[in-house]
């Protein structure tokens, strides 16, 4: 049996554990993604509080999300839900910050916080059709319900082409954070990413409800609901791409402390 060497280690390593990754190598492929996003109202303060700097919140919405994701490459079938906001980056693009999210399979935990910095928890969310006439989405974190969003089933359609162009063009960002041994922060960075190869199968609104209960380890009610603003169903199929780093705060600050120290 050969050793584990320094040079294979090297060569070789890719995610924990090293002989047998919890997820395999990205990109990963998306078929038949659905999408289920509720966007309402919520406190602008709330808001500034939680989006990384540079980015600046566009308004004052939520875009709450359940995603059903029946056939994905490496990661298999799951679910997932939780919180984006419209942000503007240093360059005045608009784009999305992901705060918060929560699935039901390890794969998919593993893989996005290690790789993007996705904020992945462990939860039960749920995204289906409801006594036949509406869409219902549920996140439970152990035995509490926390999320219930509804929205008439496929009641007017959508511009297809002008979906595909919010998934496929719009830059998505995360705030990645990694722990070094001692406690600190190994890895502290603004990632950015996009969707790929993005075609759009079908794509409706209707009437929608959405009502978010306060937890402890599952804080999605503290961007509290305001008011319903828009809702929208989405069946796409999509490439999640790899990731870029759009700013290290951790070089950054350091930079910052040299040109103080000159």
């Amino acid at each position: 049996m050969t050793r584990l060497s320094l040079a294979s280690i090297r060569q070789d390593a890719f995610a924990m554990p090293v002989h047998n990754p919890a997820y395999p190598r990205p990109p990963y492929r998306f078929i038949n993604r659905e999408y289920f996003v509720i966007s309402y109202q919520t406190d602008f303060e709330a808001l500034r509080a939680i989006v990384p700097e540079p980015l600046l919140p566009e308004n004052d919405l939520v875009h709450y999300e359940f995603i059903r994701m029946p056939d994905s490459s490496g990661f298999g079938d799951y679910t997932e839900t939780g919180q984006v906001i419209s942000v503007r980056d240093e360059d005045g693009r608009l784009g999305n910050y992901t705060h918060s999210m929560y699935l039901d399979d390890e794969g998919p935990i593993a893989g996005g916080r290690e790789l993007w910095g996705f904020p992945k928890k462990l939860a039960r969310p749920t995204l289906s059709v409801d006594g036949n006439d509406t869409l219902l989405g549920t996140l439970d974190y152990g035995t509490q319900r926390i999320a219930t969003g509804t929205m008439g089933y496929k009641h007017l359609p959508l511009d297809i082409e002008a979906e595909r162009k919010k998934l496929a063009e719009t830059p998505n960002y995360l705030l990645k954070v990694i722990p070094h041994v001692d406690g600190s922060a190994r890895v502290c960075e603004l990632v950015r990413f996009y969707l790929r190869d993005v075609s759009v199968l079908g794509a409706w609104t209707g009437p929608a409800g959405l009502e978010l209960h306060s937890h402890a380890l599952a804080p999605v009610a503290d961007l509290p609901v305001k008011r319903v603003v828009g809702a929208r169903h989405v069946i796409a199929n999509l490439t999640l791409d790899i990731g870029e780093v759009a700013l290290d705060y951790l070089a950054a600050a350091e930079s910052m402390k040299l040109a103080v120290n000159r």
